[in-house]
């Protein structure tokens, strides 16, 4: 007996410690996948303000390059920031993010010659490389930027076509509402000879069943309404008083 419940004891100690290596590694990843993606945006920025800088203060062939270079990566990661914000909600945008990511393929070949050509020391060599380099990122970032306004487009024709059909249902609605005459009530009153919404005087004595002559009816207000908009009021009970 003793020995069964030591050989429990020492799987459970086991198990927890093979549960406690497991939480531990998997904490490690992730602590070092955000350290990769930190490093990996801080690289970014560093190298966009380098590109930025160099565009604005050299010319020739140098601010040429660092001008290609800023273009093409800004108008490829606004294109992917877009789609893939996108494909969360409109899953046809995936095929449109599979041909971009093909397109990346040919964004990151022109990106790494024109890296390859800033140490290039032969510059007049350079300069006559530009007409082509130039072409060739106009090409890529009109597909992407084709790409971003298309997705940015349909989003913006579902969302007015969505708040159209909302309008004409809220106009329907409120149709209904402002006819507090119904058909029915219109018949009664032209056959009694009174005019709609009137009431005899034994009926307003009346009241509810069960209620005592002349005693007047309990008015039982809504109940409060959770409020789930920042502009919801919560509704207030009416009281007798």
């Amino acid at each position: 007996m003793e020995a069964t419940i030591i050989t429990i004891m020492a799987l459970l100690f086991l198990s927890f410690v093979a549960l406690g290596v497991f939480v531990t590694v998997k904490v490690a990843k992730a602590a070092k996948r955000g350290v990769d993606r930190t490093i990996d945006q801080a690289r970014r920025t560093v190298e966009d303000t380098t590109l930025r800088a160099k565009s604005f203060g050299q010319g020739g062939a140098a601010g040429e390059l660092a001008r290609l270079r800023l273009s093409l990566r800004t108008s490829m990661r606004a294109t992917q920031e877009a789609l893939q914000a996108g494909v969360a909600e409109d899953a046809s945008l995936k095929e449109s993010l599979d041909l971009f990511h093909r397109l990346s393929a040919h964004g990151l070949e022109l990106d790494a010659d024109l890296k390859r050509l800033e140490r290039e020391p032969d510059r007049a060599w350079v300069t006559g490389q530009l007409p082509e380099l130039a072409a060739r990122t106009e090409r890529i970032t009109g597909s992407a930027d084709a790409l971003r306004r298309a997705a940015r487009d349909r989003a913006l024709k579902f969302a007015e076509d969505d708040l159209s059909t909302l309008s004409a249902q809220i106009d329907v609605e409120a149709g209904a509402l402002r006819h507090w005459t119904g058909p029915e009530s219109a018949s009664g009153a032209a056959t009694s000879g009174t005019t709609p919404g009137a009431t005899s005087g034994t009926a307003r004595a009346a009241g509810p069943p069960g209620a005592g002559a002349g005693e007047p009816s309990a008015i039982a207000g809504p109940d409060p309404r959770r409020t789930a908009y920042p502009w919801e009021k919560s509704a207030r009970p009416e009281t007798t008083t």
